[in-house]
């Protein structure tokens, strides 16, 4: 069986209104790979139309129970079979198309991850992007990240951080909730340090969505996110 180049890993929860588009615009992508749905206990129907999924480059991992999106990914990352991966989540928040130019990045040596960046230059519907959107939450945190890391990344929070396989899977991650991203990003930053290499940041364009259109992040994952922090700083890698 041929190793994929990337492998797209798809955290859903109740996503049924919008896992059949994201799936074919991932799928549309001119690269090598395979793309792993983790459905996390749905109950809108998404668990029984991503089980009926029939492409040779999708595979579908069922939760026993809702574990959480952390938890999903860590289960991708483990099934993941391509040289590289990503977290590509079930809405319609990030273009799929933006994944390219970070495959491209991380084909220098010097680089252990690519991450887009909402921030840096980011469009919205062609427009760029507003500073309220970010500018409470993820601002703190990413100065709390700045602080802790001596880092100047932009944008931590982001769904696309594109490294290779080997690097994740040694990364033996914790988390089960939002947080993993705050613990995926820690914990990048500290092994491109020792490594001497770097993370690169790329804008993306984004489409947020209000908690109407089903958005699940809240105030309570900021907290964790922190903590995160904390406990990567000065924890063992």
């Amino acid at each position: 069986m041929q190793v994929p180049h990337l492998t797209i890993i798809m955290p859903v929860y109740n996503e049924l209104p919008t896992v059949r588009e994201i799936l074919r615009r991932v799928r549309e992508l001119p690269v090598e790979k395979e793309i792993i749905i983790v459905d996390n206990c749905s109950t809108d129907g998404t668990r029984e139309l991503v089980q009926g999924f029939s492409y040779d480059d999708v595979r579908v991992i069922l939760q026993p129970r809702n574990m959480m999106k952390g938890n999903s990914v860590k289960r991708g990352i483990a099934a993941a079979r391509g040289q590289f991966v990503v977290v590509q989540d079930g809405d319609l928040e990030y273009d799929p198309q933006d994944l390219l130019k970070l495959l491209e990045a991380l084909q220098q040596d010097s680089v252990v991850a690519a991450f887009g960046s909402r921030i840096l230059g980011a469009q919205v519907n062609n427009r760029p992007l507003p500073r309220s959107v970010h500018r409470i939450g993820a601002g703190v945190i990413n100065g709390f990240f700045h602080l802790l890391y001596q880092s100047s990344l932009t944008d931590i929070a982001s769904c696309y951080k594109m490294a290779g396989r080997e690097t994740l899977q040694y990364l033996h991650l914790r988390c089960d909730g939002f947080d993993l991203d705050y613990e995926i990003a820690a914990k990048l930053q500290m092994l491109a340090r020792r490594q001497q290499k770097k993370i690169v940041e790329l804008p993306i364009n984004y489409t947020p969505r209000t908690v109407a259109e089903g958005k699940k992040i809240n105030w309570r994952d900021g907290l964790h996110a922190l903590l995160t922090l904390c406990r990567c700083r000065w924890g063992a890698l």
